[in-house]
């Protein structure tokens, strides 16, 4: 099946004709949650605010959502999407968590890291999703909007809602100009908090590594695993 998507992606890739139909849009709150939600089952495409930039997202089981998310960006298909989560728990289902990446999670989660962790067993996650690693890129937001979609759908991927290459959606109206015939629906939730990504730690091999510098610092990752006497690849 993974080989099929990855197919399918590289057809919508290069040839895809968008509407001229503008998606909707609704406030973040719980009534265009439960909308969002509707609209993601349905196979559609879901703009929301995160803790950092608005965020693009599909449901996961959705056929052939990964090629048509990739499609809207115009996003290279080499590059990986990760998977936003609601709790510990849904990250636990699709990658496992070792000692380090639990006590990282356990600390600096909701907000701005992202764990690269081993895909569990048997989770089936599509390749196009993973570009082909048998790793996949874990977060849970500090923001209520895409945790509350994530908790109805399970863990989601999602991706900042912009074209590829151009410059990150921080409210409901840039993602309309970039995304606006591409997608189905926007949650309005006001301007993007912006500032730092998060901090990429992973966490796959024998010791934990820092991929990219962000939101959380190094030195403060090494001193919770040095506090736990738990190895990792860099220091302070």
């Amino acid at each position: 099946m993974a080989g099929i998507e990855l197919a399918e992606a590289r057809r919508h890739d290069h040839a895809r004709a968008w509407p001229a139909v503008t998606a909707r849009l609704l406030l973040d709150d719980a009534s265009g949650r439960a909308a969002a939600v509707a609209v993601l089952r349905a196979g559609g495409l879901v703009a929301m605010p995160t803790d950092t930039v608005y965020g693009v997202g599909v449901a996961l089981e959705t056929p052939g959502g990964l090629a048509r998310l990739f499609a809207a960006k115009d996003r290279p298909l080499d590059r990986a999407i990760v998977l936003l989560v609601a709790d510990l728990d849904q990250a636990s289902s699709v990658g496992v968590l070792s000692p380090a990446a639990r006590l990282l999670a356990e600390r600096f989660w909701p907000g701005g890291l992202t764990l690269i962790l081993p895909q569990t067993p048997n989770a089936g996650l599509p390749e196009v999703l993973t570009a082909g690693a048998a790793t996949i890129g874990v977060r849970l937001p500090d923001h209520e909007s895409p945790r509350a979609l994530a908790r109805a759908l399970g863990p989601l991927p999602v991706t900042s809602a912009n074209l590829s290459g151009h410059p990150e959606a921080r409210d409901a109206s840039d993602v309309l100009a970039q995304l606006g015939s591409r997608i189905d629906l926007v949650l309005d939730g006001g301007p993007g908090r912006g500032g730092v990504p998060s901090t990429v730690v992973d966490c796959s091999g024998d010791l934990p590594l820092v991929l990219r510098a962000g939101a959380i610092a190094a030195a403060e990752i090494a001193a919770v695993l040095d506090e736990a006497g738990l190895a990792h690849a860099f220091g302070p």
